[in-house]
């Protein structure tokens, strides 16, 4: 597929009448093509101008989407030429190491990779630069000072911190005060409501998640029977393993059932539940294609009654895959 023409000159907020809540926050890990499979320029760019068009204005990149920084440079260059005023959230405190993902959360390097990455997209500042991990060999405390630094150094307007539990957000938020976080949240794995997302609510931390669609098992689209490319690193979630392959095919037969009578996609109602949980500021979603997009911003938080008929749903796959291991 090759790109497709944009149809609005500037994506800037203030001219749109925008279809969409800004609760979807475009995540460009798949577009940059390490471990989603297929991944093409032309598909890329396409995606990113279908997402402008129907009005997402948030964008999240990282250092490390991309062996050679390919989602920073991407969407600079879209976003110049589409003169958009948009949103960017970036990640620094993963990198390469050739093939290998190294977590590094010393202070001169994520420095150093906050101005790389800034160079890459062709701005002055991030809106919110985030600590992409801890590190396990350099104190949480560190890396928060190194984010202060950058913020007082105006290449950030804001801080935040991903994939941490309460201990190590409380330790970040010491240093800096933290205005965001990332964290992983689906309608099956719901950990982070149990603790993590409560205590960013109660210090008035932005809750962004990610895995809404858990690696595209709650699309829609990945069958009982699909069987995964011998590339594809999906095949070694646990997900898509015994047990829990046959709990998630059981929830989203439901989900498919349920999206029948409300006009929902499978992956609309799996989005749709995670907007609407309690504490939830904006859900990231990643998309290789247009279509994808297109189909991901119609989104929208659902109902009570909706969340209610998913979540007995969810309980009673759960009772079931308990009672038959």
């Amino acid at each position: 597929m090759g790109a497709t023409t944009p149809t609005m000159e500037s994506c800037n907020p203030a001219s749109l009448v925008l279809m969409i809540k800004p609760r979807l926050i475009l995540g460009l890990w798949p577009i940059a093509g390490i471990t989603t499979l297929g991944v093409t320029k032309d598909d890329a760019t396409a995606t990113l101008h279908a997402a402008i068009d129907i009005g997402i204005t948030q964008f999240d990149t990282a250092f490390n989407y991309g062996f050679q920084g390919e989602s920073d440079r991407l969407l600079g260059r879209i976003l110049r030429e589409r003169s958009c005023d948009a949103v960017v959230l970036g990640k620094v405190g993963q990198r390469w190491a050739g093939t290998r993902r190294v977590i590094d959360g010393r202070p001169a390097t994520l420095v150093a990779d906050a101005e790389s990455s800034l160079s890459r997209l062709a701005r002055e500042s991030f809106d919110c630069l985030l600590l992409h991990s801890p590190d396990p060999a350099v104190r949480i405390e560190r890396s928060a000072e190194a984010l202060a630094q950058l913020k007082q150094r105006q290449l950030c307007k804001r801080v935040g911190v991903c994939n941490v539990n309460q201990d190590q957000l409380a330790r970040f938020s010491r240093v800096v005060a933290c205005d965001a976080i990332q964290c992983p949240l689906n309608l099956i794995q719901r950990d982070s409501l149990s603790g993590l997302i409560p205590a960013a609510q109660r210090q008035g931390t932005n809750v962004y998640t990610f895995w809404a669609l858990m690696k595209g098992m709650l699309a829609g689209r990945i069958g009982p029977n699909h069987t995964f490319d011998p590339a594809d690193p999906r095949a070694g979630y646990e997900i898509f393993q015994g047990q829990f392959r046959r709990r998630a095919d059981h929830i989203v037969a439901g989900l498919i059932e349920i999206g029948k009578q409300s006009k929902h996609t499978v992956a609309q109602l799996a989005i749709g539940w995670t907007m609407a949980q309690p504490g939830v500021s904006a859900v990231l979603a990643g998309a290789r294609k247009p279509e994808q997009i297109t189909e991901l911003a119609a989104s929208q938080p659902l109902g009570e009654e909706e969340v209610t008929q998913i979540d007995q749903l969810v309980a009673a796959s759960n009772r079931e895959s308990h009672r038959t291991t």
